[in-house]
C-alpha cells in the first residue's frame, strides 16, 4: 500500500518537470537556452501566492471550474498504473470511470469558459467541444480494444504484463492503438500540430483562450492539471511498450520516468520540426485517430 502511495506522489510531484522538459527541447533546436527545467513549478508557486479577481457576471461555476477540473483530474490520477504497478484504486471497468473523470474535467472547463458571458471564451469552449467529439471516441475504442486483446477490464490489468504477453499476436495492432492514442495524446493536452499552448492569436487559440480570465491560485490549479493530464494520458502511451519490467520496484519506476522523459523530448521534437495545423484540418486529424481504433477493434473480431 506505501508503494502505491509513494507512486501517487511521484505522479503529483514529476508531472510539471515533463513540460519543462518540452520547453527546453523546443529551445534547444531554436538555438537558444530557454526556461529552467523547474520553470513551471517557479509559476506555480508564484500564482499560488496571488489573489484572483472575479467578474460580476461570473457565478459560482466560474469558480469551481478550476477546483472540479484539478479534482478530477487528481481522482484519474488514482486509477492510472505506474510502471506496470496497480494504481492506488482498481476495479473492474475504471477504464469507463477514467474516461469520465478527464471528460468532468473538460466539462466544467467548458463550462467556466462560458460562464464568463464573453463571446471570445465561447468561441473557444466550442472548438474544445467539437474537437473532443472525435478524440473521445477514439481514446474509449482505443482502450476497449487494448480490454480485449488482454482479456483485462481495469487500467491496472491492460497496462501490466497483459499488454507485453499480447505482442506476439497482436503486435500490428498494438502499433495502431499506439497511434491512435498520440494523436488523442497531443490534442487533449493542446499540443502541436493540434494547438499551441504557447499562442495568444485570438483565431487560434483554443484551450488557452478558455482560461484567459482566471488567474491566481486558479490559474495555477489549471496549469497543474495540464501538467496532470499530461502525465496520465503519457502513461498509457509509456504502457503500451514498457509494461513491468520486473527487475524491482525501484528500477522499474526508473525506467518509467525515464520512458515519460523521452516522451516529453519526443513532443518537443514535434512541436519543432511541425506547424500548426488549419482549425478546419483538425478535425481531419482526429478522424485519423478515431479511424485506427476502429479498425484496430475490428481486427480484434477475427475468427
Amino acid at each position: 500500500m506505501y508503494t502505491k502511495i509513494l507512486q501517487l506522489v511521484l505522479i503529483l510531484i514529476l508531472s510539471p518537470f515533463l513540460f519543462g522538459v518540452i520547453n527546453k527541447t523546443k529551445a534547444f533546436f531554436a538555438g537558444r537556452k530557454g526556461s529552467p527545467l523547474l520553470q513551471l513549478y517557479y509559476d506555480l508557486f508564484k500564482l499560488l501566492g496571488k489573489g484572483v479577481v472575479y467578474s460580476t457576471t461570473t457565478t459560482w461555476i466560474f469558480i469551481a471550474g478550476p477546483i472540479v477540473g484539478l479534482s478530477a483530474l487528481t481522482v484519474a490520477a488514482l486509477l492510472i498504473p505506474f510502471a506496470g504497478y496497480s494504481a492506488v484504486i482498481s476495479f473492474d471497468g475504471d477504464v469507463i470511470f477514467f474516461i469520465y473523470l478527464l471528460g468532468l474535467a473538460r466539462f466544467f472547463t467548458v463550462l467556466a469558459a462560458l460562464d464568463t458571458g464573453s463571446s471570445f471564451e465561447g468561441m473557444g469552449a466550442s472548438r474544445e467541444v467539437q474537437f473532443a467529439v472525435f478524440a473521445e471516441p477514439a481514446l474509449f475504442l482505443s482502450l476497449a480494444t487494448l480490454a480485449r486483446v488482454t482479456g483485462q477490464v481495469s487500467l491496472s490489468g491492460i497496462f501490466s504484463k497483459a499488454v507485453i504477453t499480447s505482442w506476439a499476436e497482436y503486435g500490428p495492432l498494438i502499433y495502431l492503438i499506439f497511434g491512435a492514442i498520440f494523436i488523442v495524446f497531443l490534442t487533449e493536452n493542446s499540443r502541436i500540430p493540434v494547438d499551441d499552448p504557447n499562442t495568444h492569436l485570438e483565431l487560434t487559440m483554443i484551450h488557452e483562450v478558455m482560461v484567459l480570465d482566471h488567474g491566481g491560485f486558479d490559474l495555477a490549479y489549471i496549469f497543474y492539471g495540464a501538467a496532470i493530464k499530461f502525465w496520465l494520458l503519457g502513461t498509457l502511451l509509456m504502457g503500451i511498450f514498457l509494461g513491468t519490467s520486473s527487475y524491482g520496484w525501484g528500477q522499474d519506476c526508473i525506467i518509467f520516468i525515464l520512458g515519460m522523459i523521452l516522451l516529453a523530448v519526443v513532443v518537443g521534437v514535434v512541436e519543432s520540426v511541425f506547424a500548426r495545423f488549419r482549425l478546419l484540418k483538425i478535425p481531419h486529424f482526429l478522424i485519423i485517430a478515431l479511424a485506427l481504433a476502429v479498425v484496430a477493434l475490428i481486427l480484434t473480431m477475427r475468427p
